[in-house]
């Protein structure tokens, strides 16, 4: 079981912190996430730009933040098992986001694929940047104890789902989404925060945390006019991070300070 692979305390824990992709500021991310992470000297992080160089050793933590970027299929396999031998992966923001571009606008692939059933959802569409009440979903748990309703200020992930998922956090949308193949949504529940269980391990997916600088969209224009930092700004956001990196790290929740 998972709680077999719990560390002890003052004992070195291993983490593999994957950033990389494309139309996000990955330098900003990267560091903030050290930050957090060097918070607690236990931990030693590994830090790549793809998937490729993850073993798939259980006893790691695993913390992902990409975009448009898909493993190879040895790769993709290796997570999957990963997570059913009793691994931890706390996906972020676009890591379930591989993009189509077609005449009608912009598609996620279809949830399906060891990858995407693995992290148990795939990006379809965002309405445009704007802000959004995430409230508490029908699943309690330590992670979101004390957690009031916040706002922040991103892009709110519409997304279809692989398998169950327990919503630790949502918000509701029903309206446009320009750009996307899929730009009409009727009002519905949409999980911000969800765990999905495999075998022995689980995924957290939390999906605020969008961050784009002046040379990160290339594929739009050299240079971006605006910094975006959507949810970062936030310190509730940053309080769920927080307990996500707890979380994965398999230290005990309580630890962080309430909200």
């Amino acid at each position: 079981m998972a709680e077999q692979i719990a560390s002890k305390p003052g004992q070195r824990r291993e983490v593999q912190l994957v950033v990389g992709g494309m139309a996000h500021d990955f330098d900003f991310v990267r560091m903030e996430l050290l930050r957090l992470l060097g918070e607690d000297p236990c931990n030693r992080v590994a830090v790549s730009s793809t998937w490729e160089e993850f073993d798939g050793n259980p006893a790691r933590a695993l913390v992902s933040y990409t975009c448009n970027m898909a493993p190879s299929s040895d790769a993709a396999e290796r997570l999957r098992g990963f997570v059913e031998g009793g691994g931890r992966w706390l996906a972020l923001h676009a890591t379930n986001s591989l993009l189509e571009w077609g005449e009608a606008g912009v598609s996620g692939v279809p949830a399906t694929g060891a990858f995407l059933e693995t992290l148990g959802s795939s990006f379809q569409a965002h309405p445009p940047i704007g802000p959004y009440l995430i409230e508490l979903g029908p699943v309690a748990d330590p992670l979101t104890r004390g957690i009031e309703p916040f706002q922040v200020t991103d892009e709110l992930y519409l997304s279809d789902f692989a398998g169950d998922v327990e919503v630790l956090l949502a918000t509701r949308f029903g309206g446009a989404a320009p750009g996307f193949q899929r730009d009409h949504w009727p009002e519905a529940r949409q999980p911000v925060l969800y765990r999905r269980r495999l075998g022995a391990g689980a995924v957290l997916y939390f999906t605020p945390g969008h961050a784009r600088g002046h040379y990160d969209a290339p594929h739009r224009t050299p240079f971006y006019p605006v910094i975006e930092r959507g949810a970062w700004a936030a310190p509730a956001y940053r309080e769920m991070l927080r307990r996500c990196l707890l979380w994965v790290c398999r230290k005990p929740i309580e630890e962080a300070s309430a909200a």
